[in-house]
């Protein structure tokens, strides 16, 4: 297997749609054949299992794993609907006492394991900045509003701050309202000013909402499955345009 990448999910708020983004772009990647893992450090508030449809699948976290209860392979449950993907579903519990050593120890013993290891971040704590620091490719998700952006910009200078310069742009949620050169010119303010490269804008389509809530998977001739795969693949390294008509 060759050399594995981390990519960390984050955003400077929520509501941006971070672990809804970190779950599709994990299914892209492995809908394309890669390997990959999918782990949730959103603590307390675990959705992903949802968002996948395996919530009655799941047996084991990694809260269980970071008490010394179980080993990471126990942690891990596959998801159905997908070959190549599997979760590591966060703890029910925020108050876990959480070692940023043992955080990223799950990282580094699973490049063994996996091709590509998608980090569904929460905060900026010392675990969580521990993730992020390490990651070899960062996605700062945000959405088109002036709030949301303006903390993307600001998490991304502290992160660049402290040296986490491999980072990309997803912005969400752009409204289907923005035509032609108007949303060219609105995703342009929003790179400008969060000040990241765009790796991929997602439009505001009602499959994503819709197939998050019941576990499903997105359709294939949806705006939100086009905008997940081309990001996905743009992560591969393909020379894919960015999807930014929204029909």
């Amino acid at each position: 297997m060759s050399q594995s990448q981390i990519i960390a999910v984050t955003a400077g708020k929520g509501g941006t749609g971070k672990s809804t983004t970190s779950a599709n772009v994990a299914t892209g990647l492995a809908s394309l054949g890669h390997k990959t893992l999918l782990v949730e450090l959103d603590f307390g508030l675990r959705c992903l299992d949802i968002i996948l449809g395996i919530k009655d699948k799941i047996k084991h976290d990694i809260g269980e794993y970071l008490e010394g209860r179980i080993d990471i392979r126990s942690a891990w449950t596959k998801v159905d609907r997908v070959d190549n993907l599997s979760l590591v579903c966060a703890t029910r519990n925020p108050f876990i006492d959480i070692n940023p050593e043992k955080i990223m120890g799950v990282c580094e013993e699973m490049r063994d394991h996996f091709e590509y290891i998608i980090i569904d971040t929460a905060g900026i704590g010392s675990s969580v900045f521990s993730v992020i620091k390490a990651a070899d490719l960062i996605l700062m998700v945000t959405t088109p509003d002036a709030v949301c952006v303006r903390d993307g910009q600001m998490l991304s200078d502290f992160l660049y701050v402290k040296n986490c310069i491999n980072q990309r742009l997803v912005i969400n949620k752009v409204s289907p309202n923005f035509k032609g050169e108007d949303i060219l010119y609105d995703l342009d303010v929003v790179m400008d000013t969060v000040g990241i490269p765009l790796i991929g804008v997602v439009p505001e389509d009602v499959n994503i909402k819709i197939c998050g809530s019941k576990g499903l998977a997105l359709p294939p001739s949806c705006g939100g499955y086009k905008a997940y795969s081309s990001i996905a693949r743009r992560i591969e390294g393909q020379d894919v345009p960015l999807s930014i008509r929204i029909d």
